[in-house]
C-alpha cells in the first residue's frame, strides 16, 4: 500500500512506495522533530509537526508511487552533488 503525507484530510505530497520513503521526505524537508523516549529508550521518538499525518492511500489516476521515490533520491543526489562542488 502506497502512502502520503496528510494534514487533517488534505494531501499535501506525492504518494510513495513505502511509509519510510515518506518519513524521509518530511525529514529532509524539516517536518519531524525528535523528542525524548519515554520508557527509558535510549533512542528519541520521531513526530511530525503541525498535525501532519503519514497514511496509506491511494496514488492519483497516472501517478507512480515508485517514479515518485526515485525521482525524490535522484533530486537529493543531486543537490548532493551541488554541496559538494560549492564546499
Amino acid at each position: 500500500m502506497p502512502y502520503a503525507l496528510f494534514c487533517e484530510d488534505a494531501k499535501l505530497s506525492k504518494t510513495y512506495p513505502t511509509e519510510a520513503d515518506v518519513w524521509k521526505l518530511a525529514a529532509d524537508s524539516g517536518l519531524v522533530t525528535d523528542v525524548e523516549a519515554k520508557n527509558a529508550r535510549p533512542e528519541p521518538r520521531r513526530l511530525l509537526d503541525n498535525d501532519y499525518e503519514i497514511r496509506p492511500c491511494q496514488p492519483e489516476p497516472g501517478e507512480c508511487p515508485e517514479k515518485n521515490e526515485r525521482d525524490a533520491r535522484a533530486e537529493e543526489e543531486f543537490q548532493q552533488l551541488l554541496k559538494g562542488k560549492h564546499a
